[in-house]
């Protein structure tokens, strides 16, 4: 049986995770031409998910970058299935569920066990070490870091993450596949936070505690920051895309992974996430999203 795969070799991928992250990864790939297998455990996440992708392709229509008929063909080929078994003949799965160590490494097993032995295991994790998903996966050569930027269908980068026992070629078929995709890739080593987290979550942490300490209203952190650093969007708007709860969930990552205090989260970041207040996917964060509550419960430990 074959056990090495190149570029070309990949005609189906899997998206395991049918969140904000797991629906516009899904968009990019079929895009790119491959079938995908987007799975989630539960059912109003993937009809969420679908009908985000096809609002994504119908801005993608009215931008000119793809036809009717070119955004037929991309959303036909995304198949969203309830079954993790259902992924057993992919060639890549990237995984996209909730930034839960323990969750990730249970289903890293999974996979290992339903999926081809060539198959390579990625994960959009935004800070958990590979190394660690690779030994829960019995096949840590082929466990790689594959981390896109919110929205993935519109940001440019990928970080792609080599754990301790990554091999060589499965770097190298990431590296192409994020081409393939038409991705910009960089390269970060097997660190919480890899490269932009590392850089991006001190800094939205200390714009929550300059609103705690009533340095400046939320609006006029942001426009400080848009308007000053000529940032695109302001820490706290961007949290709020994020997910306050993901912001928290690497927050936590980097200060026990690394034991410096610079990451300790702000208080009142954990309490806006404890008050159910997750930002855009909630309905409110830092701000009011009036009628759009963008639910994003995925693979939540149900899988």
């Amino acid at each position: 049986m074959k056990t090495t795969m190149r570029l070309d070799d990949i005609k189906k991928i899997g998206i395991l995770g049918a969140g904000q992250m797991g629906s516009g990864i899904s968009q990019v790939c079929a895009t790119a031409g491959y079938e995908v297998l987007l799975v989630d455990v539960a059912e109003p996440p993937l009809t969420q998910a679908v009908s985000k992708i096809r609002i994504g392709l119908e801005r993608a229509v009215a931008r000119g970058s793809l036809t009717d008929d070119q955004a037929g063909e991309v959303l036909a080929l995304i198949h969203p299935l309830g079954e993790l078994d259902r992924l057993r003949d992919v060639e890549v799965v990237i995984e996209a569920v909730s930034e839960s160590l323990a969750l990730k490494q249970k289903l890293f097993a999974q996979l290992n066990r339903i999926c081809p032995p060539q198959a390579v295991l990625a994960s959009n994790t935004s800070s958990i070490s590979i190394t660690k998903l690779g030994a829960s996966s019995g096949r840590p050569d082929r466990v790689i870091g594959f981390h896109f930027m919110n929205p993935a269908p519109v940001m440019k980068l990928v970080e792609v993450v080599r754990g301790l026992e990554t091999s060589e070629r499965t770097m190298q078929l990431a590296l192409d596949l994020a081409k393939r995709l038409g991705k910009t890739s960089v390269v970060a080593r097997d660190v919480p936070g890899f490269i932009v987290n590392r850089v991006l979550i001190p800094m939205i942490n200390e714009a929550v505690f300059a609103l705690e300490e009533g340095v400046a209203s939320a609006e006029d952190i942001d426009l400080a920051m848009a308007t000053g650093a000529n940032h695109p969007v302001g820490p706290l708007a961007l949290a709020d895309r994020i997910g306050l709860d993901t912001v928290l969930a690497i927050c936590d990552v980097l200060h026990q992974d690394l034991g410096d205090p610079k990451f300790h989260a702000c208080p009142l970041l954990r309490r806006y996430v404890e008050a159910g207040w997750l930002g855009r996917k909630s309905g409110r964060g830092f701000y009011v999203y009036e009628g759009r509550h963008e639910r994003e419960e995925t693979m939540s430990g149900r899988s």
